[in-house]
């Protein structure tokens, strides 16, 4: 900041007289709210999906996302000692996001899909979103020294990497942040999704094969000269010798830029892809509850401008511990996981509950996305880990992981083929800054019941390994047991939303990775599934000449029968 400050002594800041308007539009910059610029054709799928399954009304812009920020909302600790004020983006299509959420909402796009996001600024400014990790324009990027403040823009760029990313506001970026104006930002294989359009009974978000993917160079892969190249992330990691991105018979799938075998995209989707059954999201949070009272009066924080901005600007008596801005005084004394509490105090352990699934909703329409994970013996999970926490984060497994991805960008998938998955053993702590995002993947052949902890170490030390102290460690329950033995059954009916009256003959498909059944409604519109094994399942009503509400289920078992599956009917 180019401030005169004695403990520099007799070191020059430069003046900022004459760039007074830049000054000040680190504070309040104009709301501009120019028309996107080189504006393409919007071609993500994701709303579309989301409306036809009864998830959110259709996008008023076709292909276009909706987020709104920022918006207040007040939750009480796990202690009922207090209110914390979060500022959160909202959906104003989708009911469940639209009073706001905490975290924001999980947003996924295809990985070549052209994104538009139409975001719509209120509150006390200023506001952008920045895509962080994305590679869009400038002006797109949302950074706040390089973009306008929002009030009504639509930001477009087209994703290039399969991986985990995250948006959030970059303005005021130290509060804001902290507040709660984050979400995470998955994009995936190009066919999600649009395979769903192409064909209702492959899950929302699942590929063209019905298999949730991401992209890893694990296994073998065809060299540059056409031999079998194998790429191994170490001894015991459970992925040793898989080949990967071969779902159809007689072809391996390997190199980004082999051909699509059927023909549908410009090389192959799901080159340099491992499939996964279950998927558990872990966004790290902290909140220093002391903030929260100046939420109503941000502006406080500021200093206010003298005749020389940047040279005799005031920044003394202002609120705050030390006459500073208040919000330079860190000190957390709430945490959370993906939203979850951690039910402890400063310098305590605390353990979230045995199950925590996240709503479809609130995942761009996929069902079954864990926190704590519950999986089973010999399934392959996916773990995407946001440190959205101010402190630094130490990461312990009960179980071997293998790494396949930080900060968005697969290890060892070109271009960055000069780095590698690797093998981390259960037990080693696996450390990460503020904003850093890993991705790994477990597969164990034995029961795993523990926990993976995770470490806040405070920010008021600076985080320092080895010297600051744990500030809260929070236990995430990791259960892998047998698979179940096949006990359990979905059921439900199918009727007309007009007269109630039961619909008989309606086809009645029940999807999963390990294959697709159908039923057909009795009679009395009754249907079931039975000899169901825990899992993720998909339930999708068909009937020539009518049109479903809710357009598709989706079901988790999870050792009980699932009844009550309905379906209304409204002939077209």
């Amino acid at each position: 900041m180019s401030v005169n400050n004695p403990i520099f002594g007799t070191i020059p800041r430069q003046s900022a007289v004459g760039m007074e308007n830049e000054w000040v539009k680190m504070f309040d910059p104009p709301k501009a709210d120019p028309p996107t610029p080189d504006v393409l054709v919007p071609t993500n799928p994701v709303p579309e999906v989301m409306a036809a399954a009864g998830m959110q009304t259709a996008p008023p812009i076709a292909h276009t996302l909706e987020r709104q920020l920022m918006h207040g909302m007040t939750q009480r600790t796990w202690d009922n000692a207090t209110d914390l004020v979060f500022f959160v983006f909202r959906d104003p299509t989708n009911p469940t996001a639209s009073g706001g959420v905490y975290p924001a909402p999980t947003t996924r796009i295809p990985r070549g899909a052209i994104f538009h996001g139409h975001t719509q600024g209120s509150g006390p400014p200023p506001h952008t979103i920045h895509w962080h990790g994305i590679e869009p324009t400038p002006i797109n990027d949302g950074v706040g020294h390089c973009s306008m403040e929002i009030g009504d823009y639509t930001y477009q760029w087209q994703p290039n990497f399969i991986g985990t990313y995250f948006y959030h506001c970059h303005r005021n970026t130290v509060q804001h942040f902290n507040f709660g104006l984050y979400g995470l930002l998955p994009i995936m294989p190009p066919d999600a999704y649009f395979a769903t359009q192409k064909n209702p009974a492959i899950p929302i978000g699942a590929c063209r094969d019905g298999k949730f993917r991401t992209a890893a160079n694990l296994g073998i892969i065809r060299g540059p000269t056409g031999g079998e190249v194998p790429i191994d992330p170490g001894a015991g990691s459970g992925f040793e010798g898989a080949i990967i991105a071969n779902p159809y018979p007689g072809f391996i799938g390997g190199l980004l830029t082999d051909p699509d075998p059927l023909r549908e995209f410009a090389t192959n989707p799901h080159a340099m892809t491992v499939p996964y059954d279950a998927e558990a999201i872990w966004v790290l949070g902290d909140r220093d509850s002391a903030w929260s009272a100046l939420a109503d009066d941000a502006r406080a924080t500021f200093p206010a401008f003298g005749p020389h901005p940047g040279i005799d600007d005031d920044f003394a008596r202002k609120p705050g511990r030390d006459g500073f801005f208040a919000f330079n005084q860190f000190n957390p004394d709430y945490w959370f996981i993906t939203g979850v509490p951690v039910p402890a105090h400063r310098g305590g352990t605390g353990r979230l509950p045995n199950q925590a699934v996240i709503p479809a909703e609130l995942n761009s329409g996929i069902s079954g996305t864990q926190v704590p994970i519950d999986a089973r013996i010999g399934q392959t999970i996916l773990i995407r880990c946001l440190n959205g926490a101010y402190d630094v984060i130490e990461v312990t497994f009960p179980v071997d992981v293998t790494i396949i991805a930080w900060d968005g960008r697969s290890l060892g998938v070109p271009p960055f083929g000069f780095n590698h998955p690797y093998f981390v053993p259960a037990g080693t702590p696996i450390h990460m800054s503020v904003a850093r995002r890993f991705d790994c993947l477990i597969r164990s052949d034995s029961e795993v019941h523990g926990v993976a902890t995770v470490k806040f170490l405070s920010a008021r030390h600076g985080g320092r390994l080895g010297t600051a102290p744990v500030a809260v460690t929070a236990e995430i329950p990791v259960n892998i047991g047998p698979a179940a033995t096949g006990t359990y059954s979905v059921s439900g009916s199918a009727f007309s939303s007009r007269t109630g009256e039961a619909l008989p003959g309606v086809s009645i498909v029940l999807n999963s990775n390990a294959g697709s059944q159908t039923a057909v409604t009795d009679a009395s519109g009754n249907y079931s599934f039975s000899g169901l094994v825990n899992g993720r399942y998909t339930v999708i009503p068909n009937l020539a000449g009518f049109r479903f509400s809710p357009r598709q289920r989706e079901v988790t078992m999870a050792g009980a029968n699932q009844s009550g599956q309905f379906f209304r009917g409204r002939a077209m």
